[in-house]
């Protein structure tokens, strides 16, 4: 297992109140596990394909890490900005993606000054916030989505945070449920799965 992997593990089953702490350096040793699961022939780029499905012209993936969602997206011509607050994720983005603008910042008070299409929270980005900072996190994400657009968000439950507080959070954030799906595959979601995809836009 490697390192990035390693702390995750740790981290989404270490005690709510600490997990947050935790600190870690290994934005190549991530990738790196992506990048020999493609070697062997795996299909690693399900969001892309997901929010790909959506037709975006322009997306904001939040919470990036080391790129691969935006990297693909790019690849596919699709303008792509890249927010991350981890240093050596971003690092790790800018080497494999040169031409994408990466920006590193706290999502849950991000104000670009600009929408997107598409805003996307691939790779359990609300079970990577300090507890109690998720309704800002979905907050930083929806500001930015333009009038007709979309608010994506996958993580697995029964990890800290669950739908009934997505769901609540998007309320407040001026968004509603569009349609909930159990991987980025677009399977049905069955009600009590243990994990969701989430697609919303603005309320009426």
């Amino acid at each position: 297992m490697d390192a990035r992997v390693e702390w995750q593990v740790s981290r989404l089953l270490a005690p709510r109140h600490t997990i947050w702490l935790m600190q870690w350096d290994g934005g190549d040793d991530y990738q790196r596990r992506f990048d020999a699961l493609a070697a062997q022939g795996k299909d690693v780029h399900g969001e892309a394909d997901f929010v790909s499905g959506l037709a975006p012209e322009s997306v904001l993936d939040a919470g990036c890490g080391t790129g691969r969602v935006a990297i693909e997206l790019a690849r596919r011509g699709v303008e792509v900005v890249g927010v991350d607050n981890d240093a050596s994720m971003l690092a790790t983005a800018r080497t494999r993606g040169p031409g994408i603008e990466w920006i590193q910042a706290d999502v849950t008070a991000l104000d670009l000054g600009r929408q997107f299409d598409v805003v996307v929270m691939a790779g359990n980005v609300p079970l990577f916030t300090p507890p109690g900072t998720q309704a800002a996190l979905v907050a930083g994400g929806a500001r930015h989505v333009a009038p007709d657009g979309f608010f994506v968000i996958g993580f697995q439950l029964g990890r800290g945070y669950e739908l009934t507080e997505l769901d609540q959070h998007c309320a407040d954030a001026g968004l509603e449920l569009d349609a909930r799906f159990a991987t980025w595959g677009r399977d049905p979601f069955p009600g009590d799965g243990s994990y969701a995809v989430s697609v919303l836009r603005r309320s009426t």
